[in-house]
């Protein structure tokens, strides 16, 4: 539900600033970036300044990829190492990878030394990869600790950790070990050792796993957060479940975008210019275009049918249509069940097989009622008839099995299964369907 500003902008325009701060206090600090985001960048600016320096940083965190480049060009360089000191190394690191490389020559330029190495050493994680996405704000406990020793350290350094309610357990070379809930601690007897009430069947990820799967992970496992290591299981980060949220929006829009046959974006739509959406939008719809092209050659190749049986030409969009909406059902199934892990790579027998019954059973339904439908009405007689439900068959038989299958040979072809969507599944069908059709109609019909 959108929150109504009008209050506070109407402060703004009276320049209160100070009341529009003490409002801002009482909000949330994604609903307090979204009012940012509707003043100027220069009133954002005077807000943020007067506000408290650890909230302004949080609320900063939650602003858009362009209004965070946007500020930090125009405030000053201690300002800007006052934000990256209070921001989480993940939201850093977000930011940064989103902003162009001037601002993050800036960024870079004006923070601490050791901030600017952790910042460049998870930098050259690429994009995809676990490592782009952890934070190195956790809390690690000794194995050899006594619970006592735990509690104090976790109420020592918990306040700069992402999250407290679960620690992770290492050796004296940053091995991980175990892990040990705050639950288990505080249920534990003071005296008790780490080690023996850790839980030792750690699930993890490497630096380099892309980050889709690692969603899958902490989804399937119910975790709010995942360790992640290097290559040596030594401990470099954690992945909390709001940055896995942050990848399964990013990844099902992008999914979406190409099966709506258009370039991913990275910007919302009301922000993205028009060129930059006619853009994303003309190459797809040219492949689309020019792959359309091919049904046109087949009507050609069989124009001589129509002239003898024009009825022919009346039953083509019922058969085009029909096969484009049956292959991208099952595209659509196919690409969730890859999207979800539910379904490998190979499993593509499977696929064909269950795509076929499944065809077999809707097509002889649809095929069976056409065939009725055309002997009722009386459309070109017995063998029209017979020929528009066999083409029907054979169309959905073809397009539930291609639909099922092209999905999967996108992603053995290390491409986007997505790809294999709704507009190129229908462009493939609509060709085999035409000759489908025409190939039947020559041999019943003898045309």
């Amino acid at each position: 539900m959108n929150k109504d500003y009008s209050i506070l902008f109407s402060l703004v325009v009276e320049g209160r600033w100070k009341a529009v701060t003490l409002e801002l206090e009482k909000m949330n600090e994604v609903d307090a970036a979204a009012f940012l985001e509707e003043v100027s960048h220069e009133d954002a600016i005077t807000i943020l300044r007067l506000m408290d320096k650890d909230r302004a940083a949080r609320i900063f965190s939650n602003l858009s990829d362009g209004t965070m480049a946007s500020i930090i060009q125009k405030v000053t360089g201690d300002e800007i190492r006052l934000i990256m000191d209070r921001l989480a190394s993940d939201d850093a690191v977000d930011m940064l990878q989103e902003v162009p490389a001037n601002i993050v020559k800036r960024i870079l330029a004006n923070v601490k030394s050791e901030d600017r190495t952790t910042l460049n050493e998870f930098l050259r994680y690429p994009e995809a990869s676990a490592g782009s996405i952890m934070t190195n704000e956790y809390l690690v406990l000794r194995k050899w600790m006594d619970v006592r020793a735990a509690i104090e350290h976790i109420r020592r350094f918990g306040s700069d950790s992402e999250t407290i309610y679960t620690c992770y357990v290492t050796d004296a070379e940053n091995r991980l070990e175990g892990v040990v809930s705050v639950k288990n601690l505080l249920l534990a007897s003071d005296k008790a050792v780490v080690e023996d009430i850790m839980e030792r069947d750690v699930i993890f990820a490497e630096t380099l796993d892309d980050r889709e799967e690692v969603a899958h992970t902490i989804a399937r496992y119910d975790l709010l957060a995942l360790p992640v290591t290097d290559s040596e299981r030594r401990l470099v980060g954690i992945i909390t479940v709001d940055d896995v949220i942050d990848v399964i929006t990013e990844e099902n829009t992008e999914d979406f975008e190409k099966m709506a046959a258009m370039a991913p974006s990275d910007k919302p739509y009301l922000k993205s210019s028009v060129f930059t959406l006619a853009r994303n939008r003309f190459l797809w719809l040219l492949v689309l275009m020019v792959s359309g092209m091919i049904t046109g050659g087949i009507l050609a190749r069989y124009e001589n049918a129509f002239s003898v049986l024009p009825v022919l030409v009346t039953f083509i969009p019922m058969l085009t249509d029909t096969g484009g909406n049956a292959g991208s059902q099952s595209s659509t199934m196919i690409i969730r069940g890859l999207a979800l892990a539910e379904i490998d790579d190979r499993d593509v027998l499977k696929v064909f097989w269950k795509e076929l019954r499944v065809a077999l059973v809707v097509g002889a339904g649809l095929a069976a009622v056409n065939f009725v439908r055309l002997m009722l009405v009386g459309s070109g007689g017995l063998l029209v008839a017979l020929t528009v439900a066999l083409s029907l068959y054979a169309t959905v038989i073809m397009a539930k099995t291609v639909g099922g299958i092209l999905p999967i040979a996108a992603r053995k072809c290390h491409l986007d299964p997505a790809i294999m969507a709704a507009p190129l599944i229908t462009t493939i069908v609509d060709a085999f369907s035409l000759v489908i059709y025409f190939s039947i109609a020559v041999r019943l019909l003898g045309i």
